[in-house]
């Protein structure tokens, strides 16, 4: 299963109404957010291209109870509280907005671990576990706006750039 994973999306929402577009482009039809959306209008991209979204809340996320209203009423579209893990294609993901609110252990009793927050795109192993930041969508720090398709059968990751 091939599947979009952003972070830091900070309501730039051209932003990632383009990183949708070239989701959709690629046949994603799901996205793994892994927090910072910051305000609810972010969400409107998602919903407008029906775009299914798993995710968590970053630590900017200011008006949870919104976001989490506004995500309720698009269809495949579930906010939690970060961390939270995932049973995605016969895989265990975990989503987790900045990677030290886990243990260790945590991390290796997962598939993949998707986490945020730096801003900086990088993707490693930790034991038989792929961890995966995708960067910043939002591009507001360094320049880019970045993204990751994740094939959860063979871990194979393809980084996106704007």
């Amino acid at each position: 299963m091939r599947i979009g994973i952003m972070s830091d999306t900070h309501d730039r929402v051209p932003a990632i109404a383009d990183l949708l577009d070239r989701f959709a482009s690629k046949g994603i039809a799901m996205v793994m957010h892994a927090g910072d959306y910051c305000s609810p209008f972010s969400l409107a991209p998602f919903h407008q291209m029906g775009m299914a979204l798993l995710g968590v809340l970053g630590r900017n996320d200011g008006d949870r109870e919104s976001l989490s209203a506004y995500a309720a009423r698009g269809m495949g579209t579930e906010i939690y509280e970060s961390p939270h893990s995932f049973d995605v294609g016969g895989k265990r993901v975990l989503i987790v907005h900045d990677i030290v609110e886990v243990s260790g252990r945590s991390i290796e009793s997962h598939d993949f671990v998707i986490h945020g927050s730096s801003h900086l795109q990088s993707t490693k192993k930790v034991g038989s576990t792929l961890v995966i930041n995708p960067g910043e969508a939002c591009g507001w720090i360094h320049g880019k706006c970045t993204a990751v398709i994740l094939d959860t059968d063979t871990g194979e990751v393809e980084n996106i750039t704007l």
